[in-house]
C-alpha cells in the first residue's frame, strides 16, 4: 500500500484542516527550519512524536519527515511543515514546543499538559 505522500512526489503534504492542537513558539519554528535546511537531504517537513522508552516511560522524537501517512496530521507553522502521528498527538495535544539555549546545551523542549512527571532533563516523561 502506497503512503499518502512520499518524497518522490516532490509536493508539500496537504495541511490538515482546522486549527493545530499543538503550539510552536517562534523560536521553535525558526530552529526547526534551520535544522531542516542543515540536514542536507530532502524532507516533507519536521516529524515530531513520542515513542515508548526513556527513563520515564516515553520520550520525544524529532526527525525528518520522509512520508506522510493517512492518519498523520500536518500543520504549517510559519512555513515549517510539522507532521505528527495520531498516537503521538494524543500525548502531545495542548502542548507547546519551544527551543531552549542553556549553558550546558540546547534543543527542543515541551510544555506538555499531559505529562504527569518527567526525568528531570525534559527528554522523557510519563502519563
Amino acid at each position: 500500500m502506497r503512503e499518502l505522500t512520499e518524497l518522490d512526489d516532490w509536493a508539500p503534504p496537504p495541511v490538515t484542516p482546522g486549527e493545530p492542537t499543538i503550539t510552536l513558539t517562534p523560536k521553535a519554528v525558526e530552529m526547526g527550519k534551520k535544522q531542516l535546511a542543515e540536514a542536507g537531504e530532502p524532507s516533507l517537513g519536521l516529524r515530531i512524536g513520542v515513542k515508548g522508552g526513556g527513563c520515564s516511560g516515553y520520550y520525544y522524537v524529532y526527525e525528518l519527515a520522509k512520508k506522510v501517512r493517512k492518519r498523520d496530521k500536518v500543520w504549517d507553522f510559519g512555513g515549517l511543515r510539522v507532521v505528527v502521528d495520531d498516537r503521538s498527538l494524543a500525548l502531545l495535544e495542548g502542548g507547546t514546543l519551544d527551543w531552549e539555549q542553556r549553558l550546558m546545551g540546547y534543543g527542543f523542549t515541551w510544555q506538555n499538559p499531559n505529562a504527569k512527571g518527567d526525568c528531570g532533563c525534559g527528554a522523557s516523561f510519563n502519563v
